[in-house]
C-alpha cells in the first residue's frame, strides 16, 4: 500500500497541528488560515490527506525540499488506544459532561466559540488522558475531579494557557494531560472541589 494511504495516527496529526502552530506564530498564516486548516489536520483519516494543509509551510524553519512527501515520521500506532473525541465549537458551543466514558484523547476546537469538558462524573477507562486544546478567539473550558492528575504542556499566544497543575497523593490516580495553545482566547483547566472520583484504578 502507498505511504500516502495509510491510516494517520494521533501522534502523526499532532505533528502536523505543530507546523501550523509555528506558522502561525510566525506569522506565515492567518488565524482564519490556521483555523481552516488544523481543521482539516484533525479530521484527516490517512497520512495522504495531512499533507495539503501544511504543503506550503517550511519544517523546523526550514524550507521543505522538492518533492518531499510528508512533514511527519513514519506512522505511529498506539495499541489499544481507539478513537479520538472531537469536540468542534465554530461561532457556537460544544460541551461534554455528565456520565461518559473518556477517550484516551481528545481534540478541543473553539474559534470564537466555547467548548466545555466536564471530566467529573466521567468514566476514566485508562489511566493517561490526553487533551489537545485550542482556542482561537475562543475559550475551552476543562473541570477535572479534585484526586486526579492534571498537567499542561500548552502555550498562550496573546491568549491564556491557565491550567492549575496537581498532582494526585495515590500513584494509580488516572493522569489528564491538557496541551495545545490559544491565540487571542483561553483555555482554562482545574479540579473541582468536592468531585472526586471513586475508582482511581481505570478499567477495573
Amino acid at each position: 500500500m502507498p505511504e500516502a494511504g495509510l491510516r494517520a495516527s494521533d501522534a502523526d496529526r499532532d505533528r502536523t497541528a505543530r507546523i501550523l502552530r509555528d506558522a502561525l506564530g510566525e506569522g506565515r498564516i492567518t488565524a482564519e488560515e490556521h483555523a481552516e486548516r488544523i481543521g482539516a489536520v484533525y479530521r484527516a483519516r490517512t497520512l495522504g490527506e495531512l499533507e495539503p494543509p501544511v504543503r506550503d509551510l517550511p519544517v523546523d524553519g526550514r524550507a521543505r525540499p522538492q518533492g518531499s512527501a510528508r512533514p511527519h515520521a513514519a506512522p505511529v500506532h498506539t495499541a489499544g488506544a481507539g478513537p479520538a473525541e472531537n469536540l468542534v465549537a465554530v461561532f457556537g458551543a460544544a460541551s461534554r459532561k455528565g456520565r461518559w466514558r473518556v477517550s484516551r484523547r481528545t481534540n478541543a476546537f473553539a474559534l470564537f466559540g466555547a467548548v466545555e469538558i466536564d471530566l467529573t462524573e466521567a468514566f476514566f477507562e485508562q489511566r493517561e488522558i490526553v487533551i489537545n486544546a485550542t482556542s482561537l478567539f475562543g475559550s475551552v473550558d476543562i473541570t477535572v475531579p479534585e484526586n486526579v492528575t492534571l498537567r499542561s504542556t500548552g502555550t498562550g499566544i496573546f491568549g491564556g494557557f491557565d491550567v492549575r497543575t496537581v498532582e494526585a497523593p495515590d500513584p494509580d490516580a488516572p493522569v489528564v494531560s491538557v496541551t495545545g495553545f490559544a491565540v487571542f482566547g483561553g483555555v482554562d483547566a482545574e479540579p473541582k472541589r468536592g468531585k472526586r472520583l471513586k475508582n482511581l484504578r481505570p478499567g477495573r
